[in-house]
């Protein structure tokens, strides 16, 4: 039985969500005024793999991953960059598709967006302004009264005391209590025209908490089976969630908290003014890449390459970006995709009563436990590589396609170029591959050509060469050579 760690309870137990075959799973996404980065990543494979999962396990799945579409931030780079809001957010939210994609991201079963969503938003302030929770300061904002809200602090393990020690209300604020947070902000007039919204409380916009209280309970109901999100977003963003969603309505807004753990650039939190701050398309892109544009060409090697990464760590855990630990997950995925290269699957798909399928199963219902379930593929892939074993290779290549991998066709797999190999520069990256496939091809021509005239030191010198510039060969019977990139 699936057993899921609740951030809540801070415990593991079986899951059970409120109508027997159907999960109501609500995930922050992102806030789009920038390209996505590799925490995004981590947050996007992660619940991914967790929605799979669960389809695989049988259960119906309503999953909706939202989109912060108006926020402090997206004004900001609207008026840098001189173009109105709604122009800033297509651009960005195609390019967080396009990431996804890259990255073999399924598409949520609902995506809103925040500004869809503003009346629901108003009448959930509403509630709270009349039972006491919410209050208009004389600077226009409506602020929630954090005070009256009996359970604030129980996701985070915060109480207002912790919370409240060394909290000064800052000059100018009209908050009654430092700890009060925004439902609605007032518009300011140098704001642009598009970022305002009429209402009772007059011309302004929606604070950042209130938006995923109004589309989880528009679209799912109450209450949530799962609610996830990135480590960062426990405190204040999802305590605030529950104090809206609860104080509005009643009753739990989740019944399972989830929260993936944070992602370390060489130990260190990823960080702009560290200068160790990188984006999913610098990671993974082939080519120079077009600001101007919020498509890219993906490299697909390294892009399973990062979802292999992510995925072979267990979701909870820290996980830490740095070259040698890519270069780890690229060998590893490289020794994968070779025994399928080496053994050609069949495609019967999962035998559940396979040892290693049971084993996979296991794993991943302990608490979606993909680093377990890593190991039941390794497993099949040692026995695959010793057997020869078709059904072997087939057990490999189905249940991996349950996490999203090893679905590429072996060969074009193992012949694309990689940055993340022996000899990377510095920074875990290197420069393009040397030779291109024709000329590889030329090379492995000129081999042949040599052991036909018996002129084996010369072949041997092909050989040679081609290994240095990071091309294997493989001399098959019949006379063909087959190459791959390491």
């Amino acid at each position: 039985m699936l057993q899921i760690y609740n951030t809540l309870s801070r415990t593991k137990a079986p899951f059970k969500p409120a109508e027997a075959g159907r999960v109501r799973m609500y995930v922050c996404g992102m806030t789009v005024y920038d390209y996505c980065h590799l925490g995004h990543a981590r947050m996007l494979v992660g619940f991914d793999v967790v929605q799979r999962w669960l389809r695989v396990s049988g259960y119906e799945v309503d999953y909706v991953r939202n989109i912060t579409d108006i926020d402090d931030k997206i004004i900001r780079r609207a008026v840098e960059t001189g173009r109105r809001i709604g122009e800033v957010t297509e651009f960005f939210i195609d390019a967080m598709h396009a990431d996804e994609r890259a990255l073999g991201v399924q598409t949520p079963d609902h995506e809103p967006r925040a500004t869809q969503y503003v009346a629901e938003m108003l009448d959930i302030i509403g509630r709270l302004q009349a039972k006491g929770l919410a209050y208009q300061a004389d600077d226009g904002d409506v602020n929630y009264a954090v005070r009256g809200f009996e359970g604030y602090g129980k996701l985070s393990g915060k109480s207002l005391d912790d919370l409240r020690a060394g909290e000064r209300v800052a000059v100018g604020s009209a908050k009654r209590d430092p700890l009060d947070f925004v439902l609605w902000k007032s518009a300011k007039a140098e704001e642009p025209a598009d970022t305002k919204w009429e209402s009772s409380y007059g011309l302004g916009r929606p604070g950042w908490h209130i938006e995923c209280s109004a589309m989880s309970k528009s679209l799912l109901g109450l209450p949530l089976d799962i609610h996830g999100g990135g480590p960062d977003l426990k405190f204040p963003h999802h305590e605030n969630e529950i104090a809206q969603t609860e104080g509005a309505f009643g009753g739990v807004l989740a019944n399972v908290w989830m929260h993936c753990g944070p992602l370390m650039v060489d130990s260190d939190k990823m960080s702009k003014s560290l200068g160790n701050f990188r984006t999913i398309r610098q990671t993974i892109a082939s080519g120079e890449l077009d600001e101007a544009r919020s498509d890219y060409t993906v490299n697909p090697r390294e892009a399973e390459m990062l979802r292999f990464f992510i995925v072979r760590n267990h979701y909870r855990s820290p996980q830490n970006y740095a070259p040698d630990n890519l270069l780890d997950a690229q060998n590893a995925l490289d020794r994968l995709y070779q025994t399928l290269a080496n053994v050609a699957a069949d495609e019967q798909g999962v035998d559940w009563d396979d040892a290693q399928a049971q084993a996979f199963k296991a794993a991943m219902d302990d608490d979606f436990n993909t680093s377990g379930a890593m190991a039941a593929l390794f497993q099949l892939a040692n026995d695959a590589n010793r057997s020869g074993s078709a059904r072997a290779a087939g057990q490999l290549k189905a249940l991996a396609g349950l996490l999203g991998l090893l679905q590429q066709d072996p060969q074009t797999y193992l012949r694309a170029p990689t940055r993340y190999k022996a000899g990377a520069a510095e920074g875990g990256v290197a420069g393009a591959a040397v030779l291109d496939d024709a000329a590889i091809d030329a090379r492995i021509a000129a081999r042949a050509a040599a052991k036909g005239n018996k002129d084996f030191a010369e072949a041997d010198r092909i050989r040679k060469e081609l290994r240095e510039q990071g091309i294997e060969l493989e001399d098959k019977p019949g006379g063909q050579t087959n190459w791959r990139r390491v």
